[in-house]
């Protein structure tokens, strides 16, 4: 009680305190946790709080004001969710139409939970005006929505009450089949309660033994009425449903010729009702008495009860009063049986009609509704239509875009093929400039080679064979001098003949690549102002491996040349060239700065040189430490 007190006292304090200040947002808070506080305590029956339903009424309508100037969604819905409640049991029109709102609120705001909770109060004011089509449709609906939820103990809860009233509506349209498996659906719910659910669970009984009881089978609506009596405390903790239960069950027995224990039961129930004031619940069971009594002919108790059942229905109760008045014809005599008997067509005809006019009414107040949801409904397929076209443009836009991109990737394919046989083009112009070289070189040589044996040589032996025939000199001064002459030119002969063969011998195959790497490092290493030291395998029979794997070699050297001059700072590097198993290993180291390889971001002369291998199906091994240099180790297969 304290709790709920003092939860009322500070909210009522935040209202005088932001209507004082006269801020709109807080203003709205504090009327809406006023309206909490109130239909909390009224739906959980805690305690009467000193709240004034006017006042309660006039608030929520200033919320209501605020939340539409807020444009607060989630506020608006819960206000029309209140004045729904507050209007249930004061004006179907208002309560339904409210509700109606609220429903249509949630349901935009995807609460699925609110959106039930608002449709079982609609259902329930369908069902009170006999709207059973439409309370049906709309019981369903909020299963629907709750079975998309997690089950908690409230989606549970809230999803039985729908069963429940399932139940009850086809009770009233005589679909009993229908409505015990619905009632069945609900005990089951309920008993998967957590806690102390035996209130709800026996409310339910009740309930499915009634409709047993309608649908004659009497043994099992029994057999629900006794499980609910097996409650000892039933009667001292609930006794008015306690003498709800004892009447049916006493009717149970009477329709079902069981008359040992009536009228008893009937006038326990009826002294109980009394005990606690509830005139109410008395109607039924006056009526149930005045039957039976009948049943057993005694008219002046029938028609007692009877009539006391009557006057009790008048003029609140109006389906009460129906049943009152069939009950007197049934227990009076002819003529004013008749009487009775035309006041309850009477009665009959104008609770039909008003039922007509509440599903008329009902229908009308949706109408209404569906207008403005088909004016948004409108306005966002309106929207949808845009993002769509919006999407559309977006995927054609990055369509165009990925054929540009393809095309200019495919362009820059072409330009990258073009410049691989310009490459080859241009390493085979190389070559074959360095092979005539070669060529006018080697004829040069031999055209000298031949000028010496043939000339100079020539020339030389007819000295040497004039002087030996002058050779016949026999003074000894002569034949000294002539011998020395003689053995000088034999020398020059000699040497002569070396030089004529040696020039003639051609130089060692596959030459040709080789001066060109050695070119391109003698030439960079000038440039870049570098030292270095290159060493070339001769088992490697350049004359076999493919033009383009030497264009690769020749582009990966001249790289990593550039690189080492950009990135190293280095002084000195050393290139090797080595033939194992079949594998050219190709060996580029420098002294410079070096880098982490774990770390660092692969430049563009990076990726080339890798991209190089891969053309080649080699291997790269890059081993770096900072200013201990780098060494690059690539793979390159024959």
């Amino acid at each position: 009680m304290s709790d709920i007190g003092g939860r009322l006292k500070n909210a009522k304090r935040a209202k005088k305190l932001s209507e004082q200040y006269d801020l709109d947002s807080l203003k709205l808070k504090s009327y809406l946790e006023l309206s909490s506080i109130y239909f909390d305590n009224n739906k959980n029956f805690k305690l009467n709080i000193n709240y004034d339903d006017v006042l309660l009424l006039k608030d929520n309508h200033k919320a209501l004001k605020l939340a539409i100037r807020l444009n607060d969604s989630l506020s608006l819905a819960e206000v029309n969710k209140n004045l729904g409640y507050y209007y249930f049991d004061i004006s179907v029109d208002s309560a339904y139409y409210y509700n109606n709102k609220a429903e249509k609120l949630y349901r935009n705001l995807k609460d699925n939970f609110t959106t039930a909770l608002v449709l079982l109060d609609i259902a329930l004011l369908q069902k009170n005006d006999k709207d059973y089509t439409g309370s049906e449709i709309t019981s369903i609906t909020g299963i629907s929505l709750l079975d998309q939820l997690d089950e908690s103990d409230e989606v549970i809860m809230y999803k039985s009450y729908f069963y429940n009233n399932l139940g009850i509506l086809f009770k009233e349209l005589s679909q009993f089949d229908e409505s015990i498996k619905y009632n069945l659906k609900a005990i089951d719910l309920k008993k998967r309660l957590k806690g102390n659910n035996t209130m709800l669970i026996d409310n339910q009984k009740n309930n499915l033994a009634n409709v047993y009881k309608n649908s004659k089978d009497y043994d099992l609506a029994i057999k629900y009425y006794n499980e609910i009596f097996e409650n000892k405390n039933l009667m001292a903790e609930r006794p008015d449903f306690y003498a709800i239960v004892l009447d049916n069950y006493a009717h149970t027995l009477f329709l079902s010729q069981n008359y040992e224990q009536l009228p008893g039961l009937f006038l326990k129930a009826l002294r109980i009702c009394d005990s606690i004031g509830d005139s109410y619940k008395t109607i039924v069971i006056n009526q149930h008495l005045a039957k039976y009594y009948n049943f057993k002919n005694q008219k002046d108790s029938a028609k007692y009860y009877a009539y006391r059942a009557k006057d009790i229905a008048y003029p609140n109760y109006t389906d009460n009063l129906l049943e009152s008045y069939a009950v007197i014809a049934e227990v009076e005599d002819d003529s004013i049986a008749v009487k009775y008997y035309d006041q309850y067509i009477t009665l009959n005809d104008s609770l039909i009609k008003n039922e007509r006019a509440t599903r008329n009414k009902f229908v009308r107040i949706q109408y209404e509704t569906n207008k403005i949801e088909e004016e948004n409904i409108k306005i966002t397929r309106e929207r949808m239509w845009l993002l769509i076209t919006s999407i559309v443009l977006i995927i054609s836009s990055f369509l165009i875009y990925i054929v540009i991109h393809q095309r200019n990737k495919n362009k820059e394919l072409k330009f990258i093929q073009k410049q691989q046989e310009a490459n080859e083009e241009i390493y085979n112009l190389m070559l074959n400039q360095n092979e005539s070289v070669e060529e006018a070189r080697a004829l040069e040589k031999k055209r000298i080679s031949q000028e010496l044996h043939d000339g100079v040589l020539g020339r030389l032996f007819g000295t040497r064979l004039s002087l030996d025939s002058l050779n016949m000199g026999t003074t000894p001064d002569a034949i000294k001098t002539r011998g020395q002459y003689i053995n000088e030119l034999k020398t020059i002969e000699h040497d002569i003949r070396k030089v004529s063969h040696e020039l003639n011998t051609d130089f060692v195959a596959g030459s040709g690549f080789v001066d060109i790497i050695n070119t391109l490092v003698e030439t960079q290493t000038n440039v870049y102002n570098l030292k270095y030291k290159i060493d070339h395998d001769g088992a490697i029979n350049w004359d076999e491996i493919s033009n383009k794997n030497k264009i690769h070699i020749y582009r990966i050297v001249q790289e990593s040349l550039h690189n080492i001059y950009k990135h190293a700072n280095a002084k000195k590097i050393k290139i090797s060239f080595k033939l194992k198993n079949d594998v050219i290993c190709l060996l580029i180291e420098d002294d410079g700065s070096g880098f982490d390889v774990h770390k660092a971001k692969a430049g563009i002369g990076l990726k080339n040189i890798n991209s190089r291998i891969k053309e080649i199906n080699g291997t790269l091994d890059v081993i770096s430490e900072k200013q201990k240099g780098t060494t690059i180790k690539i793979n390159i297969p024959t």
